[in-house]
């Protein structure tokens, strides 16, 4: 990563490697201290006698604490020496906790000499729009006042245009030898040699009237640190002989509890660092999905957020219509003055289908009845949705066509401009209808109508036999209609003519995850998804090499997103098939291994394997959502776990990836109990071993047979 991330809740640091925030920054980096949209602080620069340090490490490996560590350059003035090269170790120590960015530098003299010098952090808040910073869109500004000097602490203030007045607080631990009020802190330091002395400093972003929340530095860090232990307690436990697994299971697990946000409807992922750290419908909720077996709590988050802010009316700016699940939600000044149409914007086909597929799981993971009952409002709404508002042209399948101006064009997860593709080199003119978002449907009226049936009401029980009929009805126009005989592979789409869109792509590899196709279908997308034209030894491509329009280098015609792989895969591990599953997670274990700190970034290249290491993608989010969560989805795949909450039973099928021969999950949750398994592989046979079942579950004994 070109720069170093922290985050907790909804406050967010981005920085340089040095840990500055640079007065001067190239186009498109963005470094600042950010919150609902909004740059706080956009300068923060440590200076020791006016000049920058020297970075000696900067870790990025734990997302919530970052270590810098720093020495000075040499130093002389006129002749005269005023503080030999690399005598001081300067370490910047930061953290958030409760909407508050801590920051402790600690200069120590490790040199034989007392040294005297000064340490300065100059500092600035312009409160810029996130979309102006991307440069994604220009707009109207509101005022800002000048700062105002407090005792050790200063405040900037500005009045947005949509009439709210942020806020900065900046303090220090003690009082500044000099200090500017225009925003710069410098402190005397006279140091012997082995001696240290710190300065602890503080930035509270606020709205309107509310004040700071200020906790002691050392409570507010023992606190940060026992939520990531209890989070790591209360997740499914796994480990294995293979250290690259373990690595990258324990880094995305990490991660994903760092991209939680909780927004007064419980604790739900944000799609990732820096440019999304919102409530994403798409994003948030496939994410939800993954984490299901590892932490269920987050799928709980995910359904009420999403369903507080599901659309009520016809509303073409936002691309709104009544029961559609939001795509963004975005709390900037530019949102909120309509400027932009994100407060929230429902631009997005899938998240509708994708809710009510969360929800259908989420229940036979968990049980959770009471949830069922206080969403199922909103799931009718969003079956309302699906079958009214979602079927343009009345073609009988969920497509999207952009109504808002300064909208998304293409609204399936793939959605920029070009991804959506004929072969011929021509884009697919709206309404369009992913092959995915066909799968999603279908799984969540199969889904809902299971669910209806255990409600014991007879007119939910009659809606599970129409959903039924709808599912069934809708799976053979799918077959129909999107299969290519002549390539033995589905279209990613029909367009507005309803032709098949017929460039190869990973689209149809989740609709394996629904369970929609035959077997037989399923064996062929299963042999085309790991072809050598789709899979480049890391992953599986967006796009097979050899269309016309595939580009490696692209954000979604070659290139490789591991979540896209996790959807694939939990389409494989569906279907059974473990050899095609199995080639997957080994070329995601093997890429991870080629990006910092282990972590599978939101995408990468699409070149081949055969050409050396993974290549990185220049602006891939990094800690990402949806990624961190896809070696969780490893473990379901690598046990083979089925399980039917009517019968209350499990059933494993293991199948280990290359280099892994031992397998150890415990703790995860099934109903109200928790299920304990140990898998061992010895000379191709494998022999599993139930060391925790929860209260009147049985499992199938067959399917722990041993078997190649």
């Amino acid at each position: 990563m070109d720069y170093r991330v922290i985050k907790e809740n909804d406050l967010f640091l981005m920085t340089d490697h040095s840990g500055d925030i640079p007065e001067r920054q190239e186009e498109g980096q963005g470094f600042g201290l950010y919150t609902r949209d909004t740059r706080f602080l956009s300068v923060l620069e440590l200076r020791i006698n006016g000049k920058k340090p020297i970075v000696l490490s900067s870790e990025a490996d734990e997302n919530y604490l970052s270590t810098i560590l720093l020495t000075n350059p040499h130093m002389e003035m006129d002749g005269k020496l005023e503080l030999w090269r690399e005598s001081i170790e300067i370490k910047r120590t930061r953290f958030i906790y409760g909407d508050v960015l801590y920051e402790t530098v600690e200069a120590t003299n490790y040199s034989p000499t007392t040294w005297e010098f000064e340490l300065s952090l100059r500092f600035a808040a312009d409160f810029t729009d996130m979309f102006v910073i991307r440069g994604f869109q220009s707009g109207g500004a509101g005022v800002a006042a000048p700062p105002l000097p407090g005792e050790n602490g200063l405040a900037f203030a500005y009045d947005g245009l949509d009439g709210i007045k942020r806020s900065l607080i900046a303090r220090w631990s003690r009082q500044a030898d000099r200090f500017s009020p225009e925003g710069e802190a410098a402190f005397r330091m006279k140091l012997e040699s082995g001696q240290s002395s710190a300065v602890h400093f503080s930035f509270a972003p606020t709205f309107g009237e509310e004040e700071a929340r200020l906790v002691p530095r050392d409570e507010a860090l023992e606190a940060l640190r026992r939520s990531y232990r209890e989070w790591n307690e209360q997740a499914t436990s796994v480990d294995s002989d293979l250290p690259a697994f373990n690595r990258l299971y324990g880094r995305g697990l990490q991660d994903i509890r760092v991209l939680l946000t909780d927004i007064g409807f419980g604790p739900f992922p944000v799609a990732g660092l820096p440019w999304f750290a919102v409530p994403f419908g798409r994003d948030s909720l496939i994410t939800a999905l993954q984490l299901l077996p590892i932490q269920p709590e987050a799928a709980k988050g995910t359904l009420l957020t999403m369903a507080h802010f599901q659309g009520t009316k016809e509303d073409p700016w936002r691309d709104e219509q009544p029961g559609k699940i939001m795509h963004e939600l975005r709390k900037g000044e530019l949102a909120n003055t309509n400027q932009v149409p994100f407060n929230p914007y429902y631009g997005s086909v899938d998240s509708t289908p994708l809710f009510l597929v969360l929800l259908g799981e989420y229940v036979k993971w968990t049980g959770d009845m009471n949830t069922l009952k206080r969403l199922l409002p909103h799931a009718d709404r969003a079956l309302e949705w699906i079958d009214r508002y979602g079927d343009h042209g009345g073609r009988g399948f969920t497509s999207y066509y952009q109504e808002s101006s300064k909208g998304i064009a293409n609204q399936g997860w793939k959605d920029s401009a070009d991804s959506v593709v004929h072969r011929d080199g021509r884009y697919a003119e709206a309404p369009v209808a992913l092959v995915e978002v066909q799968g999603y449907v279908y799984q969540a009226k199969q889904a809902l109508a299971g669910l209806f049936r255990t409600l014991n009401d007879p007119e939910r029980s009659g809606q599970a036999v129409r959903l039924e009929a709808e599912a069934e009805a809708l799976r053979q126009r799918f077959e129909e209609r999107f299969w290519m005989e002549d390539r033995q592979y589905y279209a990613i789409a029909l367009d507005g003519d309803s032709a098949q869109v017929g460039t190869v792509t990973s689209n149809p590899g989740h609709v394996l995850m629904s369970g929609l196709v035959s077997p037989e279908r399923a064996e062929a997308v299963a042999r085309r998804l790991i072809s050598p034209e789709m899979f480049s030894g890391y992953g599986i491509r967006t796009m097979a090499e050899g269309e016309k329009a595939y580009n490696p280098m692209s954000y979604h015609d070659g290139s490789i997103w591991p979540h896209d792989n996790s959807l694939c895969l939990m389409g494989l591990a569906r279907y059974g098939l473990d050899k095609e599953a199995a080639v997957v997670m080994e070329g995601l274990l093997e890429a991870s291994g080629h990006f910092e700190n282990g972590r599978l970034p939101e995408l990468f290249c699409g070149y081949s394997a055969s050409r050396g290491r993974a290549v990185r993608y220049p602006v891939a989010c990094s800690p990402q959502a949806w990624a961190a969560a896809t070696p969780l989805v490893f473990v379901t795949a690598m046990t083979g776990l089925k399980f039917d909450p009517s019968s209350r039973t499990i059933s494993l099928k293991p199948s280990l990836p290359e280099g892994m021969n031992r397998l150890s999950v415990k703790g995860m949750r099934i109903g109200d109990g928790r299920l304990a398994v140990e898998i061992v592989r010895t000379g191709g046979e494998y022999r599993t071993t139930v060391l925790e079942l929860p209260d009147g579950w049985t499992v199938d004994m067959v399917s722990l047979a041993g078997r190649q």
